[in-house]
């Protein structure tokens, strides 16, 4: 008995080495991935903005503490409320927030790669041999006419585990993290690419109700004069041509009111949309356009690439596609398997969990390819181009990026430049209008000269209202286009939490009075909840709420691992 336990001491002992030296080997090259590492691409980048205002100056750190939801430097209560109800309501950001969830859990599915894969397997079966003369009868069964019936019951359990040698798994599981932070940084860009939308939309039905108050009152005026020329006409000094001239102008005026309607119920229709209402149940009281631009502070140009979420989503897509190319590469390499499978097997069930019932099996597996006729070169060169393709985009992106600065930063310059020559037009086309009328009453000039007055200083008006309310457009512009407080440290952090959204509530058909007092409370308590977390500093009117992204924010080629 003891030479059978030495002899088979003597069977394991060389096993259980080999299976040691197998994993201490395997342990040693998984530290060895194959493929180039990454390196964020090079980018053109301005010392500075061409289009900056004289006497703009680069953002200073106090500028930079987070001062809330960038649309607050507006001062408006209803567009806050608006913009709150965006965030939780708007279906576009729901379908990105779902793309964001799918590529946290590929990033988990990835990482599970690393640990072994353990089943356990349980089955009972009995079974009849076929017939045999005689018969007789056993403990594990019974021989008969029929023939011999057996039972075997079998526990066991399976354990495979694949080291990664090669860096195929860690390469896999950067390249999910990368996807993961690149759709983190789409959900940030669709919601500020809405919210943007949103207030754009917004100023522009104001600046619609600013127009419509200005027709209202050109409608008015041009009635006033209509009286004047009726009662000259019926005096006899004027004659019928002045009546119907001025007809003719109330009328057109008129209609030109109306059609102002149209405009402003589409884009009132647009908001509905985006805070995820149907349009047939929203309303939003008339309001004519009063605000005026914040100053918004510019940040040195680097800062846009950590500033702006599209950026960072194309710069996250470009190191995804690097990790693919190792991933590539490995495939060149062998593979080495290691599986294990032990447990219990009797013809007995009483005897299953008993040590003669026992068995187990344990060994290394290696495999490579050998001859492939260029697959796997193909694919390592398909993966190339992909990382190339990804890198062109992000440079594309970074262009675009700074067009998109110096659009709305020229936009603003030139605008508020164009307003002030407007503003004095405006001015100067009211007091011709005045002296014009004055003579017409008095008689020195025909209607025609007063038609004349009147048209110029509605027109002047209108085109001031349109200026004002394209300044307001251009600004939202601006806040969007240099990322509006986002930065690339929120990949991982502001949106790592996100939730599908909540089911839409039923149309209730209340006017937006209410929905813009809820709005507020809700932007009140989040406001609470944002000050316990951080003790921050109040908000600041008309000041952009951004983030110091050079000191913050960490270059996007060290968050690979995170």
């Amino acid at each position: 008995m003891q030479s059978d336990f030495t002899s088979r001491r003597g069977i394991v002992a060389p096993r259980v080495m080999t299976i040691a030296v197998a994993g201490a080997l395997a342990a040693v090259l998984a530290g060895c991935a194959v493929g180039p590492d990454y390196k964020r691409p090079e980018a053109a980048i301005p010392a500075s903005y061409k289009e900056a205002a004289e006497g703009w100056k680069v953002a200073q750190p106090a500028d930079q503490q987070d001062r809330g939801p960038w649309w607050t430097i507006y001062n408006d209560p209803q567009l806050n409320a608006l913009e709150d109800k965006l965030d939780a309501s708007n279906q576009t950001i729901a379908q990105f927030a779902a793309a964001y969830r799918q590529a946290r859990a590929l990033t988990a599915e990835a990482r599970s790669a690393y640990f072994p894969v353990v089943t356990l397997n349980g089955s009972g079966e009995r079974q009849q041999s076929p017939a045999r003369s005689g018969g007789f009868v056993t403990g594990t069964g019974s021989v008969g006419s029929s023939g011999q019936i057996t039972n075997s019951f079998r526990l066991s359990g399976d354990a495979s585990w694949e080291p990664d040698l090669w860096g195929q798994v860690s390469r896999t599981v950067a390249a999910q993290k990368a996807g993961q932070q690149s759709a983190a940084a789409d959900l940030a860009n669709a919601r500020l690419s809405a919210q943007a939308t949103l207030a754009q939309t917004y100023f522009t039905l104001r600046s619609l109700d600013a127009q419509q108050k200005l027709l209202d009152d050109t409608v008015a005026s041009f009635e006033r004069s209509l009286q004047l020329t009726q009662n000259r006409y019926g005096q006899g000094v004027a004659a019928r041509a002045d009546v119907i001239q001025a007809q003719t102008q109330l009328q057109s005026a008129q209609a030109a009111a109306i059609d102002n309607g149209v405009a402003r119920a589409q884009n009132e229709h647009a908001i509905a949309v985006l805070i995820g209402e149907p349009a047939s149940t929203f309303t939003l009281p008339q309001a004519p356009l009063d605000a005026v631009p914040p100053d918004v502070p510019p940040q040195m140009p680097s800062a846009l690439l950590e500033r702006r979420p599209d950026i960072a989503s194309a710069e996250r897509k470009a190191a995804a596609a690097n990790e693919q190319i190792g991933v590539a590469i490995s495939a060149y390499f062998p593979t080495l398997t290691i599986t294990a499978t032990g447990g219990f097997e009797s013809s007995v069930f009483s005897q299953l969990l008993t040590a003669p019932a026992r068995f187990w099996t344990v060994g290394p597996q290696l495999a490579a390819t050998l001859f492939d006729f260029g697959l796997r070169s193909a694919q390592t060169d398909a993966a190339r181009a992909v990382y190339d393709q990804n890198v062109a985009t992000y440079r594309q992106t970074v262009l675009t990026a700074f067009q998109d600065v110096e659009d709305n930063l020229a936009s603003q310059r030139i605008l508020g430049r164009e307003i002030v020559v407007q503003q004095q037009a405006v001015q100067s086309a009211q007091q011709a209008l005045d002296i014009v009328t004055n003579q017409y009453k008095s008689g020195t000039v025909d209607y025609l000269n007063v038609l004349t007055a009147q048209t110029t200083a509605f027109t002047t008006e209108q085109k001031l209202a349109s200026i004002q309310g394209q300044r307001m457009v251009s600004s939202v512009g601006l806040v969007k286009a240099l990322g509006g407080g986002w930065q690339v440290a929120q990949m991982d952090r502001e949106t790592g939490d996100v939730k599908a959204p909540a089911a839409p509530a039923p149309a209730s058909g209340v006017a937006a009075q209410s929905g813009t007092q809820a709005g507020v409370a809700a932007a009140t308590a989040r406001e609470a909840s944002r000050d316990t977390a951080s003790a921050q500093p109040g908000k600041q009117p008309n000041t952009l709420p951004v983030a110091q992204s050079q000191k913050a924010a960490p270059p996007t080629s060290q968050i690979r691992n995170d």
